[in-house]
């Protein structure tokens, strides 16, 4: 299904790579096209990010241009000032959203172990998308490479982007509505009795053969998407579709 790049960089299609960056075993992932790559999430601080964005640059000799964010939590989101000059796109609702969270996303990266002083300085220079998805958009890469992005949520939060790349085989990046490390987390801006509805419309964005990438953890198949949806559904069965 994939091979292993240098520097733990996994390829699941040809042009298409992830990475579980160490400590909150957070995925981040890139796509290459002919112009630029797009870069998915950009980890949990400004160190992060560089790393990130200088390792994708090793890898494909080609500059960051697009960068999404699946989620606005702050594993998945604090390095992205290190992309400057990169379009940035989220959910619809993130951009007014992220400058909100900042204490937030301060405190709960200082809680889960980020150093304060590195916690605070990317909050301090926080991005928030330039770019809203609401429904679909596709974006071009150049040289026949797109990528759709899908607004997918509410589920794990009320701003959840999947990303596919079309390919032998398709690619999808699911952020946190899949996780294969442990068992997702609902936390207080989770809507869980809408999560099984996204986890049926990833499940049609990408279909039966596609590679499905989590949030956090090791590359699943549909089989696994459709196993957790079940189990989602039967966990929060007594929950309101948008509580």
């Amino acid at each position: 299904m994939t091979a292993l790049l240098s520097g733990e960089w996994e390829e699941p299609a040809p042009g298409v790579v992830r990475r579980r960056l160490p400590g909150w075993d957070e995925t981040v992932g890139a796509v290459r096209g002919r112009d630029g790559v797009l870069v998915v999430d950009t980890g949990a601080s400004l160190r992060a990010g560089a790393a990130i964005r200088r390792q994708v640059r090793e890898l494909f000799g080609l500059p960051v241009t697009h960068v999404a964010l699946t989620h606005p939590h702050f594993d998945h989101v604090l390095g992205t000032a290190a992309f400057a000059g990169v379009e940035v796109y989220g959910a619809v609702g993130m951009t007014a959203l992220l400058p909100r969270l900042a204490d937030e996303l301060r405190a709960d990266a200082v809680r889960h172990g980020l150093a304060p002083d590195e916690a605070a300085g990317a909050v301090d220079v926080l991005v928030a998308p330039h770019h809203q998805v609401c429904g679909e958009m596709t974006l071009s890469l150049g040289g026949g490479r797109q990528v759709m992005l899908a607004n997918v949520g509410p589920g794990h939060t009320a701003h959840d982007l999947a990303v596919l790349v079309p390919g032998d085989p398709e690619v999808v990046f699911c952020g946190d509505l899949v996780e294969e490390s442990g068992e997702p987390q609902a936390g207080p801006d989770a809507h869980p009795g809408a999560w099984p509805d996204s986890l049926d419309r990833l499940l049609a964005l990408g279909g039966p053969d596609a590679v499905y990438v989590p949030g956090h953890g090791a590359l699943v198949d549909a089989a696994f998407v459709r196993a957790q949806r079940d189990a989602l559904r039967a966990r929060f069965a007594t929950e309101p579709g948008d509580a």
